[in-house]
């Protein structure tokens, strides 16, 4: 990658920089050449500076390699900080400790080979020990940044396939919902016709062929119910779980907002519909829109006017329109899933239309399309 060259070419540079540095102000270059003079020592030193290349893949072999390098030549001094660096961030902090020691230990073996040091040996211990602490230092902090870096992203994994999981489930649930609910519906409406059809089963003014037609219509009928019972039976959850109660539709929006004013809200009702209102499942899906769109607004921006939008007709089909000002969190304010659109859009899109929401000009808006179905 791109990232790992920049930072081979810069490892190997300041390497090389360092032990110039050391080679120019230190021993070798005295006026009494060593055992090991400059040259030799740069020849040795340059090829260990250019083998940090291998820090990543081979961290122990180089440090076993260029530490002991550095009791002839103050050159691979570089390379030696490079290589503790390295284990401190790659290896166990004691075996990058144990290394940093053993190039210290180097040091009075390195001035033996010197005829006249210009520099004394607890100076040179000084230099080289804080140099060395420093890089061992460094290693040590970018493994806790790394670790501690590893960490939030694992967590921010995390945390977006949980919420991945949460809008699925929330979706689900919705599904289940509206399932529940339109078996109380159906039932209410197959009974109906069961009813009726038992009524001209047994009316005395009408030919047989009537009576036995109606008959065939009430069996039916009941035999459908009892099927539909055993389907969406599965639906709930528990055994002892109570029918869903009638759903309310957009008639009864007028009475949520009253008790969105009771509970402090500012709502303010648009209805365009007149005296319009759609029936069956267009009607129900608007109130469950409704409903919770002015409770994300009470739980978000509480105290916040709200507008609410009614209009359409038949064969352009509904609109609910529901924005408030997009302040920041308030205090206090109550804790949501963050599901509950998930679950509203998910109802939205089974009924064949659509919704979308998100902040525009300074308010939070939710909008709903609905077809005006029969």
């Amino acid at each position: 990658m791109i990232g790992d060259r920049v930072r081979d070419v810069v490892a190997v540079v300041a390497a090389l920089a360092i032990g110039a540095l050391l080679v120019t102000v230190g021993d070798p270059t005295g006026p009494v050449p060593g055992l090991v003079p400059w040259p030799v020592d740069v020849v040795i030193g340059v090829p260990a500076c250019f083998a940090l290349l291998l820090r990543r893949r081979r961290p122990l072999g180089l440090a076993a390699l260029v530490v002991p390098l550095s009791a002839v030549s103050v050159m691979a001094t570089g390379a030696v900080l490079g290589a503790v660096f390295g284990l401190a961030l790659r290896r166990r902090p004691a075996v990058a400790a144990w290394f940093a020691a053993g190039y210290l230990g180097t040091i009075p073996i390195y001035l033996l080979l010197q005829r006249e040091p210009r520099m004394a040996l607890w100076t040179d211990l000084v230099v080289r020990g804080v140099l060395v602490t420093a890089a061992l230092g460094w290693g040590l902090y970018a493994r806790e940044r790394q670790a501690l870096i590893d960490n939030l992203d694992e967590r921010a994994t995390r945390a977006e396939a949980e919420q991945a999981s949460r809008v699925a489930g929330a979706r689900r649930d919705e599904r289940d919902r509206i399932a529940r609910e339109m078996h109380d519906v159906l039932a209410h409406r197959l009974s109906m016709i069961s009813l009726q059809a038992g009524a001209l089963e047994l009316h005395p003014a009408l030919a047989p062929d009537v009576h036995q037609a109606a008959g065939v219509i009430r069996s039916g009928a009941h035999e459908a119910l009892e099927e539909l019972r055993s389907v969406i039976g599965v639906l709930r959850h528990d055994a002892g779980e109570e029918p869903e109660p009638p759903q309310p539709g957009l008639a009864e929006v007028p009475d949520l907002v009253a008790d969105a004013r009771r509970f402090g809200s500012d709502v303010r009702l648009d209805d365009h519909l007149a005296e319009l209102r759609p029936p069956g499942v267009t009607g129900r899906v608007a109130y469950r829109v409704v409903q919770e769109a002015l409770t994300n607004a009470r739980k978000h921006a509480p105290g916040n006017p709200v507008r609410l939008v009614l209009d359409g007709g038949p064969g352009e089909g509904l609109r609910i329109e529901v924005s408030n000002p997009a302040p920041g969190a308030a205090p206090g304010s109550v804790p949501g899933s963050g599901v509950g659109l998930a679950g509203l859009a998910e109802r939205v899109e089974l009924a064949g239309g659509r919704l979308v929401h998100g902040p525009a000009a300074g308010r939070f808006r939710l909008e709903a399309r609905l077809p005006w179905l029969a």
